[in-house]
């Protein structure tokens, strides 16, 4: 198939997939609907569809891009390639609840094309608890391991370490949360066909509503404090400086030109900072920061 006609093909699924994950999400918040804005720019087009103020999702977006352009010195330092011109389409998805009991989620799929013949998939799914909940987070990797093992026993283990090693704080010595699979690079051969990568790729997609969703009938109407909305407020803090800091797709996107109020919509409403907060030992907000660390085996340990 023409590289070109690939792409297109894997944009029209991907941006089928978006509407699939924005129904899917509202039946869960039960009050909120997504508003759909579409963007078109010189480099591309793509659909930024919105959600909030709603019984569970405070904030959050659902956005379905396809972009083309110019290979930049920028793009090249970021990825270690040499071209000309690029294709990219993806979706990419955060969400921030109301309640702190709640945990953010954020989902990105995509499929990177080079006019050097270099064509690969990428993305991941993460939780990121204000409070870790044990018992959770081994659901939700357990979901993770069951949809990798349909491709290859060996995703789980490596994507699972990639995520802790990439969702990490490190000027905080922390990760972002409880993790879940990333994955870069992952290009079709002999032991995986294109067609196999793209099945994954949509398989995790059509996975994250429903786990999130799931997440919200167990924890929906669930009352909190006071103290833990600030606690949350502190988390989300830490959020927006992984985001801004590390994050290769907020940098992908300012460096390709995209539309800069898609990118950011991954930021939380409202967020906090407190110089040297501290909290007291044995507390729940203790026990989450001592969870906040890599190569945790959270299937086993709940």
């Amino acid at each position: 198939m023409n590289e070109n006609r690939k792409v297109e093909g894997v944009a029209k699924i991907y941006s089928g997939i978006q509407k699939e994950i924005c129904r899917t999400l509202e039946e869960a918040d039960g009050k909120a609907t997504f508003v759909e804005d579409c963007w078109e720019k010189e480099v591309g087009y793509g659909i930024t569809c919105v959600i909030g103020q709603g019984d569970a999702i405070e904030k959050g977006g659902v956005n379905f891009s396809f972009v083309r352009g110019e290979f930049t010195p920028q793009m090249e330092s970021i990825l270690g390639e040499k071209a000309n011109h690029y294709s990219v389409t993806g979706i990419s998805s955060i969400m921030h609840p109301v309640s702190p009991l709640l945990p953010i989620i954020h989902m990105n799929v995509r499929y990177f094309s080079l006019d050097n013949g270099t064509h690969w998939f990428g993305g991941g799914i993460d939780l990121t608890p204000h409070y870790v909940d044990v018992h959770e987070a081994g659901n939700f990797h357990r979901n993770l391991k069951d949809i990798c093992n349909r491709y290859d026993p060996n995703f789980y283990p490596r994507f699972k370490q990639w995520a802790d090693d990439y969702f990490f704080i490190s000027h905080r010595n922390e990760t972002r949360g409880v993790g879940g699979i990333f994955f870069d690079r992952q290009k079709p051969g002999e032991t995986i066909s294109f067609e196999q990568l793209l099945a994954f790729t949509m398989d995790v997609a059509r996975a994250y509503p429903t786990l999130y969703g799931n997440i919200i009938q167990a924890k929906k109407g669930q009352p909190f404090s006071p103290s833990q909305k600030e606690w949350q407020e502190l988390r989300r803090g830490r959020y927006v400086e992984f985001n801004l800091v590390y994050d290769r797709g907020t940098k992908f996107g300012f460096d390709s030109n995209g539309n800069a109020e898609s990118i950011l919509i991954s930021l939380p409403a409202t967020a906090a900072w407190e110089y040297k907060n501290a909290v007291l030992p044995g507390s729940a907000e203790y026990e989450t920061l001592q969870l906040l660390r890599k190569n945790i085996d959270w299937i086993n340990l709940s």
